[in-house]
């Protein structure tokens, strides 16, 4: 019955997405096919427009996350095929232009009808605003929130994981919760759809996870050290004996080499790009209050070398320096802006090109909190096997007060999978972060609770 749930699951959701998908390729084809008649026929330039758009948009999907209906909220789907779709567009409008420069039509490589990817992008937007919340709509009309047990250790470990799935109501209803010591746990966890296995040590985690497996029941883990190391694990074989390889040999020089040159081209290139954009902002500056443009700080890169790192300044000066809370008054109003948008954070390009930072990678914590973290969670101090980074998964997928622990396991995620590839998937996701308006979310009177938990160790 379970089985046939899921295929008829699968199915619905298939469904809704081929024609998403086609609607959203028409948006873009159909409408400059009106103007281009090659594209209505058998021709090279329809063959290399739907060529690169199906391929660009299968990594750009892969790159953003496609239509996964019934597992993420309807925004983050929105905005992040959205993007993709922009980006595809982009991709196969430039080939376009370039298949019509000809001696048939541009003798130069002209962009024509610039304004129709306006007009493409909106109506694309409609189109998927339309399919995923009806999606999701159809979707939970259908399937219940799935029935959650969770499995923790403390009660400050069960506030902490419930305040996170009470975020996704429609998907999960927390029906009871219970201590992995407890004895009947194994009669209880038969009982559920999902199981949330949260700060348990890992020998008993292990215990619960292959018995929920037995039982062909959703699991959901915390990852512990072990298991952000697996992650760039190998299979080999040594004569009959199947085993992981577990390296910790960090970058190659090969990587080493191809990152730096990577860094370097793209920070010059950006700097070019929003000159512009610092200089309206350092005027901003200078007119609200008169004060310094920049601002410097010292921070920790890779090795625990400790630098300046270069920033819009966004406070007020002459203020004492600790985590920013909500209604900060240190602040200004054009520090509001400038943070939103991460515009002060800019000018870290030029750290890059002097080689203290990396476009990805962890980012620079106060040197403070690196000695609080450390002495609490002793593996923070892996995050410095590498250069400190302007954006990086702990940036894109979790907030300004995500929980130290939390990032450090982000980071290391980062670490341990490192790729070119990767790199570039999280530099075009950064994108996202400006539309999560609680990417610069500070910390409140409960998380700060929370964050004091990881200095109890220094103070």
């Amino acid at each position: 019955m379970k089985e046939q749930l899921r295929q008829c699951e699968n199915l619905i959701v298939l469904l809704f997405k081929v024609i998403l998908y086609f609607l959203v390729f028409w948006s873009f084809y159909g409408l400059f096919a009106i103007r281009n008649w090659q594209l209505l026929s058998i021709s090279r330039t329809a063959a290399v427009t739907i060529l690169s758009y199906l391929i660009s948009g299968y990594l750009f999907i892969k790159i953003y996350g496609g239509y996964d209906i019934g597992k993420r909220k309807s925004k983050p789907i929105v905005i992040s095929l959205s993007l993709a779709a922009f980006m595809t567009d982009m991709v196969a409008y430039v080939m376009l232009m370039v298949m019509n420069t000809n001696n048939n039509n541009n003798i130069k490589f002209t962009l024509e009808q610039p304004w129709l990817i306006l007009v493409v992008c909106a109506l694309q937007i409609i189109v998927i605003e339309f399919a995923v919340y009806g999606g999701n709509w159809v979707y939970f009309k259908i399937y219940d929130p799935e029935k959650c047990l969770i499995v923790t250790s403390s009660q400050r470990s069960l506030n902490e994981i419930s305040k996170s799935i009470k975020k996704y109501k429609l998907q999960f209803k927390i029906c009871r919760n219970i201590d992995y010591r407890n004895e009947a746990l194994r009669d209880i966890i038969p009982k559920y759809d999902t199981i949330f296995v949260y700060d348990v040590p890992v020998k008993e985690r292990t215990q619960i996870v292959e018995f929920c497996y037995q039982n062909m029941k959703n699991v959901y883990i915390n990852p512990e050290m072990a298991d952000v190391v697996e992650l760039n694990s190998h299979h080999v074989m040594l004569d009959d004996v199947s085993l992981l390889e577990l390296s910790s040999m960090g970058l190659t020089a090969e990587q080493k080499f191809v990152k730096r040159a990577f860094d370097i081209i793209l920070s010059v290139f950006a700097l070019v790009i929003t000159s512009p954009l610092v200089l309206i902002s350092a005027i901003a500056i200078k007119i609200e209050d008169g004060g310094t443009v920049f601002f410097k700080q010292n921070r920790a890169t890779r090795g625990g070398k400790i630098f300046s790192v270069y920033k819009l300044r966004t406070m007020k000066e002459n203020v004492d320096n600790y985590l920013s809370v909500v209604d900060d008054e240190r602040i200004t109003k054009v520090g509001k802006v400038l943070r939103r948008f991460r515009i002060d954070e800019i000018p870290q390009f030029l750290n890059v090109i002097k080689g203290d930072m990396s476009v990805v990678g962890p980012r620079p914590e106060i040197l403070a909190n690196i000695f609080n973290y450390t002495n609490a969670l002793p593996e923070f101090e892996y995050r410095l096997r590498v250069k400190a980074g302007i954006t990086g998964y702990a940036q894109i997928a979790g907030k300004y007060n995500t929980l130290p622990k939390d990032k450090l396991v982000l980071d290391l995620m980062y670490i341990e999978d490192y790729s070119l590839w990767l790199d570039i998937k999280l530099i075009f996701q950064t994108l996202i972060v400006i539309f999560k308006k609680d990417s610069t979310e500070a910390f409140d009177r409960e998380v700060e609770e929370r964050m004091d938990h990881y200095s109890e160790t220094y103070n």
